[in-house]
């Protein structure tokens, strides 16, 4: 009898017990689901704070050729803008951890100020070859060619006449995914800036679903050349949608980068490639990017800050993760993903608060970083560096993706 009384007590026990469970976990997927529900609401609700540049002030010619403003979004409202002049981001809208839309990159409102700029590279692609090659010459199958000269007497982002300063054959479109996307197209003639080979190049910007922003990048030549592609945008997690200017050196950084490439004081590699480790140039784990800067090092000194190349962690051309950027104070996080080994890092040190950018906001001091994925500055130089050669019959493929998440 008392066994009996017993085994119904143990039941009655057991049963609350899954009922309590069972509530506890219905409260928690409601929770969870309403929370959602309000980051969404709360998200739509602040899409409307998204002030798209008029397409109508991006028209125009250069070279006899059409200039145009391209607008991509996706389903989570993020917004980019593009002009095939240069091959331009000009404006990307992000949330932050509130649901407050900022567009997070530098830039100008209209084709008239990108025209008459001083910072030539915002936004913009650039190639021939991205960073400098010293003496703006090198050697190919015992041929010797002279490039022009832009910097301190060396070759810097393709030249003067680099494809920062091309206009783009462009074309909008879907893709598979119902996904926006820009293809452009440029053909640089043989000899254009000094390099070898007609170079036929195709780019195409993608708005994720995923919310990133996806570079892919691809290029034959006719002769043998050298080719090093890459973006050189602007960004500042903080934004600048009221007008307002902060340093990037809030952001915290981490790179998956154990080895970096040391330069003289015109930031020419020496050939050297030296360990992150025990110096300012480490960011193998999230450090503020502002905390080393102004240490006394000699690599700092020579960029005025950091502007330099990290060799990623990798072996092969697999589409990794190099790193990733965040601000604490509201939450953005940007990773990057690429197919190159390497990345350059530009912290903004020449901002000098002589530009003012889309919404009234001067670019002062460390006010944008750039973040650029590459092969290693002045590879033709150095043996020793991979190679950047293009051969006929082959093919350049290059993914950069740039993903933003909220913390």
């Amino acid at each position: 009898m008392k066994s009996n009384k017993l085994f119904i007590v143990l039941c009655i026990v057991l049963v609350n017990l899954c009922f309590s469970a069972y509530s506890t976990n219905k409260d928690k997927r409601v929770a969870t689901g309403l929370a959602k529900e309000h980051t969404n609401t709360q998200l739509n609700s602040k899409l409307n704070d998204v002030k798209l540049l008029n397409e109508a002030d991006f028209l125009g010619e250069v070279d006899g050729k059409a200039i145009a403003l391209f607008t991509l979004k996706n389903k989570s409202g993020l917004v980019a803008q593009i002009t095939n002049f240069g091959g331009r981001v000009v404006a990307l809208w992000t949330p932050d951890r509130l649901g407050e839309m900022d567009d997070i990159v530098t830039g100008h409102a209209n084709l008239k100020k990108y025209l008459s700029s001083k910072e030539v590279y915002f936004g913009a692609l650039i190639g021939r070859y991205g960073n400098r090659i010293a003496k703006g010459e090198f050697q190919l199958d015992n041929t010797k060619f002279q490039l022009a000269q832009n910097n301190n007497g060396n070759s810097l982002h393709g030249g003067p006449k680099g494809f920062h300063n091309v206009v783009w054959d462009a074309r909008s479109f879907k893709t598979p995914e119902n996904e926006d996307a820009l293809e452009l197209k440029y053909i640089s003639k043989n000899g254009e800036e000094g390099y070898p080979g007609n170079l036929s190049i195709v780019v195409i910007y993608t708005l994720t679903n995923n919310n990133e922003l996806k570079i892919d990048y691809s290029a034959t030549t006719d002769k043998n050349t050298v080719l090093n592609l890459t973006n050189h945008t602007f960004f500042n997690l903080h934004g600048f949608k009221n007008g307002e200017s902060k340093s990037v050196d809030s952001h915290q950084l981490q790179l998956n980068a154990s080895y970096y490439i040391p330069t003289d004081e015109n930031l020419i590699p020496t050939g050297e490639i030296a360990s992150v480790k025990g110096t300012p140039m480490d960011f193998t784990k999230l450090k503020t990017i502002g905390d080393r800067v102004n240490n006394d090092y000699p690599a700092l000194k020579y960029g005025k800050g950091y502007d330099h190349n990290w060799i990623l962690n990798k072996k092969g051309n697999a589409l990794t993760e190099a790193g990733m950027f965040y601000e604490p104070s509201n939450g953005r996080v940007m990773r990057i993903f690429t197919t190159e080994p390497a990345v350059q890092f530009y912290g903004g040190n020449f901002f000098n608060a002589s530009e003012k950018g889309k919404y009234g906001e001067l670019y002062i001091h460390r006010s944008a970083f750039a973040i650029e994925t590459q092969h290693y500055p002045d590879s033709p130089n150095h043996p020793n560096f991979p190679s950047t050669e293009l051969k006929p019959g082959e093919k350049y493929q290059h993914t950069c993706i740039y993903k933003f998440e909220i913390k």
